[in-house]
């Protein structure tokens, strides 16, 4: 079970997972010794189950950011998935969901070129809807 000092943790890790056991030892009221045996602990039960980090798409020339939802009428998902597999330039998330669709992409674009050219690829394989991102709130 998590305590309030755990969820202290995850939530300054999250903002920043370089942060030093020092620094995130002060944050959580603790020394940098017990902080860093903390975060071990988390690691160790499987809470924390990697370290990442968050690439800015449009400082990569990714500027159009949208969810396509993915309608496939054959049971065989396979060439679907081998075809997403070969654009990983472009597929940031691939979620199978329930509801309104089979797969949900989460993806970027650097023009509606590379849009346009990705989406007559995607219709050999699957039928689909698109919602372009314009803000995050």
């Amino acid at each position: 079970m998590l305590d309030h000092t755990d969820m202290s943790i995850l939530r300054e890790l999250c903002k920043n997972s370089r942060i030093t056991m020092k620094e995130l030892g002060e944050k959580v009221h603790l020394t940098g010794q017990a902080a860093a045996s903390r975060v071990a602990k988390l690691e160790d039960n499987g809470v924390i189950e990697r370290y990442s980090i968050t690439v800015n798409q449009e400082k990569l020339g990714c500027f159009m950011h949208a969810f396509i939802n993915i309608y496939l009428n054959d049971i065989h998902h396979h060439p679907f998935l081998s075809f997403v597999k070969t654009q990983n330039q472009f597929i940031l998330n691939n979620y199978k969901i329930s509801g309104d669709g089979c797969y949900l992409l989460e993806c970027r674009f650097p023009s509606n070129e590379y849009l346009n050219e990705f989406l007559e690829k995607l219709n050999e394989f699957a039928n689909y809807k698109i919602a372009t991102i314009i803000k995050k709130m």
